[in-house]
């Protein structure tokens, strides 16, 4: 039983009603392709009716969740009580000189293309990911040596006042997969990234070597959240997976990827328990056999 739906009305103020879904299917929203229903999924169109959003949740003491495009995030079966936050609306992109400032729910290809067209440099190993602003600066994303720290010049967030706040590069504590975001649970509304002038051709060049060896190595034609474990420290978790003897490893339709260990797969038909039970069966073989803990990258919401 949905027993925040009485709390519809509230929102009413804020949202056309057809842009309040209930009982949303959070199967739709996130990569991985499974989980059970959102009470309430609200998508704000502007930074108001975002900030209103969260005033009406705290107000009324509502659980309340932000998700981004859902490229790192698993929901389980039982779905989430409250409401979700999608802010993939929240994607106004705008370049001054060798700046690119950009709302919370602008996809991190879109920057890249945005920084190639304007001949600026340093983005090129966000091409592939996956996620949105919000989220690369929520956990400081990364791949093949880049990462958003050494990119962003600040973020405007929403703190746990409800006040907009802008924090700086060195505020941030960007570090491995963390941030004084996620710490803080502070909201992210835009990030300003700073970046060089360069040559189209290398620029475009660097973007298309990434995007090959993306495609080569990573299991893109399933259903999943990315890299499923962080990298332990001295470690690559893909290898520590594949030599535990687990590379093709399934549980129902989850499994771990053939192409790359590193990845868990919905291969087919799977659920959320499923792939929760093969992730918790991968860290037990791998503490077991190497001594090794392994924790997950992808962020997990819901209930059974």
């Amino acid at each position: 039983m949905n027993q925040y739906f009485k709390f519809k009305d509230f929102f009413k103020e804020i949202y056309l009603e057809n842009e309040i879904k209930i009982n949303e299917k959070m199967s739709e929203h996130i990569y991985f392709k499974v989980g059970g229903p959102a009470d309430i999924l609200l998508s704000p169109t502007t930074v108001e009716q975002l900030v209103s959003s969260i005033e009406v949740c705290k107000e009324n003491n509502i659980p309340y969740y932000i998700i981004g495009n859902g490229s790192n995030l698993l929901v389980k079966d039982g779905g989430i009580r409250g409401v979700v936050i999608k802010l993939t609306n929240l994607n106004n992109i705008q370049t001054k000189g060798n700046f690119i400032k950009a709302e919370a729910g602008v996809l991190l290809k879109d920057v890249s293309a945005k920084a190639l067209e304007k001949s600026l440099t340093g983005f090129e190993f966000a091409c592939g990911i996956p996620g949105t602003v919000g989220g690369a600066v929520f956990m400081n994303a990364g791949a093949y040596d880049g990462e958003i720290k050494n990119v962003i010049k600040e973020a405007e967030v929403i703190d746990s006042n409800g006040n907009i706040i802008v924090i700086d590069r060195d505020e941030l504590q960007l570090g491995y997969r963390t941030s004084k975001v996620m710490k803080e649970k502070f909201v992210v509304v835009s990030a300003i990234f700073q970046l060089e002038l360069g040559e189209e051709e290398a620029i475009m060049n660097r973007v298309d070597e990434l995007t090959r060896r993306r495609e080569e190595k990573q299991p893109l034609e399933y259903p999943s959240a990315g890299s499923t474990f962080k990298r332990p420290e001295g470690y690559f978790a893909g290898k520590l997976i594949q030599d535990a003897g687990l590379k093709g490893y399934s549980i129902g339709g989850a499994a771990v990827s053939e192409k790359h260990s590193g990845f868990v797969i919905n291969k087919g038909g799977a659920t959320a328990k499923e792939i929760l039970d093969l992730i918790a069966h991968v860290q037990d073989k791998v503490k077991k056999q190497f001594g090794v803990e392994l924790h997950p990258e992808v962020r997990i919401l819901g209930e059974d």
